[in-house]
């Protein structure tokens, strides 16, 4: 992992990054580098339709029973196949920032999180959203 020190001046902050990921020792791209906003979207996309059909069958849609309904589709997916339906779908998986198996609590934190929709929206200057950064988690291609 880059020293963030090793770049910054004696009197500043560190340097910014080249590429999103670089201060996380992830590669610039290819498998393992940070998942880009296009699959993103198309993973979440992807669960979000899965929701709604469900929600459709069962529940003659009901916003509500959607969002529950992804936040579950999030909670069983993510610690078991390592990334939602959509997320694998499209190439990504859910990591653990320091290596290790994802396991239940950040499964949890991050699918309630991405529920309430705003952290998602707030990303750092490493494309994590606020759900990413509190589980200790990042999202890369597979």
């Amino acid at each position: 992992m880059p020293d963030s020190a090793s770049r910054s001046s004696p009197s500043g902050p560190p340097a910014p990054s080249e590429w999103p990921g670089e201060r996380l020792g992830l590669p610039r791209s290819g498998p393992g580098s940070v998942a880009r906003p296009g699959r993103r979207i198309a993973g979440v996309a992807i669960d979000w339709a899965l929701a709604v059909v469900v929600s459709v069958f069962f529940f003659q849609y009901n916003a509500l029973a959607t969002t529950v309904i992804f936040v579950v589709l999030q909670l069983v997916f993510i610690p078991t196949l390592g990334g939602s339906i959509g997320h694998r779908f499209v190439g990504l998986r859910v990591v653990p920032l320091f290596g290790g198996w994802i396991g239940p609590w950040r499964g949890i934190v991050r699918s309630v999180l991405l529920g309430v929709v705003l952290p998602a929206l707030v990303w750092d200057s490493d494309q994590r959203g606020f759900h990413d950064k509190f589980a200790g988690t990042v999202l890369i291609r597979s």
